[in-house]
């Protein structure tokens, strides 16, 4: 980033390394790079800072290059302009951009000489979007924001955002919701500021990107800073699956389910008499339960204890700690002395959770030996096949449709074209078939799940 004024004074503000990207889109940045030395970032600063002074430019601007992997740099383009990520440049020079950008307005020269711009510390931000990280590492969402609590009771986290609990996410914007800024001495604690800013992250009424995101903060080649534009197919070739939790992950959040369960146990076994005083019933102590995650089955013995729960799941022993309370959406217990921060995000009764664990929301029912035995009997619903069916994934608008009533269509065969918050999904055939019905015309505006082309 370049800052000049109106005397021909010029000066970089370091870089930003936007490598994470989906779709030609920044998903993560951070600030300084872990590629870069420092003979090459002056060498780029210079030359940026030559450009800007070759065609008279004033103002803030943000110069991109592309670096390969022997540090050599291209010119990209320049955006003559704040880009999104300013706030990481802000945080490690400690320069008030958009103060600057008024002064210089104004015809002030710069307050500030090349010398005096340090990099202190490390920054990262990541885009929280209205987005399903599921489909093509992010399709967008939308809806109204049921309950929404940003993590700025956390030191070090910054969150520029322009919506609150109840704003509606619609078709006709962007979809970012925040950006999500952390700071530390070093890229750890930069790194580990972020990972509780967005387990701590609140967001029911729409899909959002948090479980892609926090999943890129831990996984290997990140840590270590080996990224580049290609990271996200490289990564996850066969796209974003959440989280795979380990053997113990999984005992872990079966032994939280439990005290979760319990909990809601222990309110249902209390009632109110006439005079408004709890009668509650004879406690137990002790409980053999069974936790369902997903398909796979967690046999629980839990004992309570003076302050604690004591779960033991397979091998493992585990003290849970913590008083969990449904009045928040964000349960704060610790297993063996480790804090483990856990989102409810929806509860549906009879020991069923949907339950946010290191960002990814995982299903979960909690049942006593009797439900479980009697569970086996429960019919499951079957899936529909969808083959022959073209259906929206998103809410958008129809582009343009390019098949008609009678059409023979090949496999992957485009059908249409949807646009959605400034992005342009290309809609496919799932096999070689004739075109049945065409439900939607050019132009028209769909929601998602609707039916847009049958075929035979």
């Amino acid at each position: 980033m370049v800052l000049c004024d109106k005397h021909g004074n010029s000066l970089y503000l370091h870089e930003r390394e936007c490598s994470i990207q989906r779709r030609n889109q920044k998903v993560i940045e951070e600030a300084p790079s872990t590629f870069l030395d420092e003979e090459t970032r002056k060498a780029m600063g210079d030359q940026a800072c030559r450009l800007a002074n070759a065609v008279g430019y004033d103002s803030a601007g943000t110069v991109e290059f592309l670096v390969d992997k022997h540090k050599n740099f291209y010119f990209l383009e320049m955006n003559t302009r704040l880009q999104v990520e300013h706030p990481i440049t802000e945080m490690i020079t400690g320069v008030d951009i958009v103060h600057q950008m008024l002064r210089v307005a104004k015809g002030h020269r710069l307050l500030h000489a090349q010398e005096n711009i340090p990099i202190e510390g490390w920054a990262i931000e990541c885009r929280v979007y209205a987005e399903d990280p599921f489909k093509n590492f992010g399709m967008p969402s939308i809806g109204r924001l049921s309950r929404y609590v940003e993590p700025l009771h956390i030191e070090n986290t910054r969150c520029d955002s322009g919506i609150m609990e109840g704003s509606e996410i619609s078709i006709y914007y962007d979809p970012m919701i925040c950006k999500l800024v952390t700071y530390g001495r070093n890229r750890g604690l930069a790194r580990e500021t972020m990972i509780k800013s967005l387990d701590s992250y609140v967001i029911k009424g729409v899909t959002h990107n948090i479980p892609l995101l926090r999943d890129i903060l831990t996984e290997k080649r990140f840590v270590e800073g080996d990224i580049s534009t290609n990271y996200l197919p490289e990564v996850f070739p066969d796209g974003f699956k959440g989280k795979q939790l380990s053997i113990q992950e999984n005992q872990q959040l079966a032994a939280m389910a439990c005290a979760i369960y319990l909990k809601d146990e222990e309110r249902a076994s209390n009632f109110v008499n006439l005079k408004g005083s709890h009668i509650p019933l004879t406690p137990k102590s002790k409980w053999i339960l069974n936790v369902m995650i997903g398909k796979t089955r967690f046999e629980a013995q839990v004992s309570r204890g003076a302050d604690r729960l004591k779960v033991t799941v397979g091998d493992n022993n585990f003290d849970v700690k913590g008083n969990p309370s449904f009045a928040s959406p964000l349960m704060d217990l610790s297993i063996n002395g480790k804090q483990r921060l856990l989102q409810v995000q929806l509860r549906n009764g009879g020991g069923k959770y949907e339950l946010r664990f290191f960002g990814t929301v995982y299903p979960v029912q909690v049942m006593s030996e009797r439900a479980y035995d009697l569970n086996q009997y429960m019919l499951e619903k079957k899936q529909v096949d969808t083959s022959a069916l073209v259906m929206a994934p998103m809410p958008g608008v129809l582009k343009s449709v390019s098949v008609a009533a009678g059409d023979l269509v090949a496999e992957h065969q485009e059908v249409c074209v949807l646009e959605a918050m400034k992005m342009q999904n290309s809609l496919v055939s799932a096999k070689v078939a004739k075109v049945k019905k065409v439900n939607f015309k050019t132009g028209d505006t769909v929601n998602e799940g609707d039916v847009i082309v049958e075929l035979e």
